[in-house]
């Protein structure tokens, strides 16, 4: 019964997806309820404050991390403790000029705009950004060739919260003009677990402490991927006939959703059972590795390897990808004399 419901979702992806519908319900509203980045929210507390005491929109705000650590949600909590309203949009969303334009002048004083996946904008539309976000202005031109001329029009002093999990990405001038940039660290387990036990809380769940605890220490850092596991080991603990989620329950359902203790999945462990045995710990290249396992080249590099690396299981070497020390010994594999050599420039001992 349970293995069609977890079939084809991945959930220890830090991307948001279809099995996230009740992420808004869980959200915190307000910074005091907002768990970790205390660097970040004790800055932004600051230039809140100052902006509010000078009557004045906030300077444009940069947040930028892996995905799943709270970019969103820090955006509404700036537009709630400013005490206006807030836009969201994307990148990808604002196809041309004027769609950036129409939501430019519907914005009134203070507002907040939030582009998430800002890097992904189009290139003309970056452009208009620029004097939107540096003179409150929106230079548009109207008609082609010696005809053309171009037409200003003011805007309403508003702040613009960009995100973005590619900082690298974003162009020099556009960069520039946010005043305030903050980066998003991943979280510690107890940060997980304080999470967790909110939001059991706001979802009318009773959690025991232990499987909060285990649920964080398996969710890679991310609060999004928290709170998927929470929810998924609810479902498992209520077809059981349980009230509340036990130590007992969190174990169970994570073992059935092959999730281990550091958060690995059937996905990853095949990756590293692919480069150690298919390619006897590497190197392999990415297409080489991505047409073994029959996935996309991409979704290897952006989705799968951030996170083995993290760990130090795998490394990229320009050769290809190498399984290290730490990939062996969590999948169970005793290293060759040749494959220990092999690995000792990258590990620590």
């Amino acid at each position: 019964m349970f293995e069609d419901e977890f079939e084809n979702e991945r959930l220890v992806m830090s991307t948001k997806g279809e099995y996230d519908a009740e992420e808004n319900v869980l959200r915190p509203k307000t910074m005091a309820d907002y768990v970790g980045q205390s660097k970040v929210k004790e800055n932004l507390g600051v230039y809140i404050s100052s902006a509010k005491l000078r009557k004045e929109p906030l300077d444009h705000v940069l947040l930028y991390g892996p995905p799943g650590l709270g970019k969103t949600t820090l955006a509404h909590i700036i537009a709630n403790e400013l005490g206006v309203q807030i836009k969201l949009t994307s990148g990808p969303a604002i196809e041309r000029s004027g769609d950036l334009a129409a939501i430019l002048t519907n914005l009134n004083d203070g507002d907040v705009l939030f582009i998430d996946e800002i890097h992904r904008l189009n290139h003309s539309v970056e452009e208009i950004l620029y004097s939107a976000m540096e003179d409150y202005a929106l230079d548009i031109i109207v008609g082609k060739g010696p005809a053309a001329r171009n037409i200003r029009f003011t805007l309403k002093r508003f702040t613009l919260v960009g995100a973005t999990t590619r900082a690298g990405m974003l162009a020099s001038p556009l960069r520039d003009r946010f005043g305030v940039m903050c980066r998003l660290e991943m979280y510690t387990p107890a940060e997980l677990a304080q999470i967790v036990t909110r939001s059991a809380r706001v979802l009318g769940i009773e959690i025991d402490p232990r499987a909060a605890e285990e649920i964080s220490r398996r969710s890679r850092g991310t609060p999004r991927i928290a709170n998927r596991l929470l929810k998924r080991v609810r479902d498992f603990a209520a077809v059981k006939g349980n009230s509340s989620v036990t130590y007992e329950d969190a174990r169970y359902a994570l073992k059935r959703m092959d999730i281990d203790e550091l958060g690995l999945d059937e996905t990853d462990r095949g990756l590293l059972r692919a480069l150690i045995e298919k390619f006897g710990g590497g190197p392999a290249g990415l297409e080489t590795l991505a047409a073994t396992i029959n996935e996309d080249a991409n979704t290897i590099e952006d989705v799968y390897e951030p996170y083995l690396m993290q760990l130090g299981f795998i490394a990229r070497t320009p050769r290809g990808r190498v399984c290290l020390k730490g990939g062996y010994e969590h999948m169970g594999v005793k290293m060759s004399e040749k494959q220990r050599m092999q690995t000792s420039m990258f590990d620590d001992e």
